[in-house]
């Protein structure tokens, strides 16, 4: 089965991945870490896997950093996003609030987990064993 959104969705994830290459580079290579911009990055790196999977399903994803409100929408698609509600909810504070200053403290283990968080995330999706599979792959 094609979609015909199968170039955007390819490109939706290629840019989640990019997001996610580059909040893992800078926890790994940069001292101090830049834990603000490795939790964002890290946020819309899942915002996008989510919006990716949406418009593979031909819906236009809603303009919102709100990675709760997305994952809902994914599991009125699939109930296997159930899975990934825990991982939105952590993540979700650094959509926004990490691009300014003095709105919230960040520690290393919060980089850290979010680094985790979004590579599970990306796990579940390489996991999945439908079409949607070949454009993660």
């Amino acid at each position: 089965m094609t979609n015909s959104n199968d170039d955007l969705v390819k490109e939706w994830y290629k840019f989640a991945m990019r997001d996610l290459t580059a909040a893992g580079h800078l926890y790994e290579t940069m001292h101090p870490k830049p834990l603000e911009i490795i939790c964002y990055l890290s946020q819309q790196a899942a915002e996008k896997m989510l919006k990716a999977f949406l418009v593979s399903n031909e819906i236009s994803p809603p303009r919102t950093h709100d990675l709760r409100q997305l994952c809902e929408m994914c599991i009125e698609i699939s109930d296997s996003f159930d899975n990934l509600k825990d991982v939105c909810t952590a993540l979700n504070p650094y959509g926004v609030q990490p691009r300014y200053p003095n709105e919230m403290e960040i520690l290393e283990t919060d980089a850290e987990m979010a680094l985790q968080s979004v590579k599970a995330m990306r796990d579940f999706f390489e996991a999945q064993d439908t079409v949607f599979e070949e454009t993660f792959r």
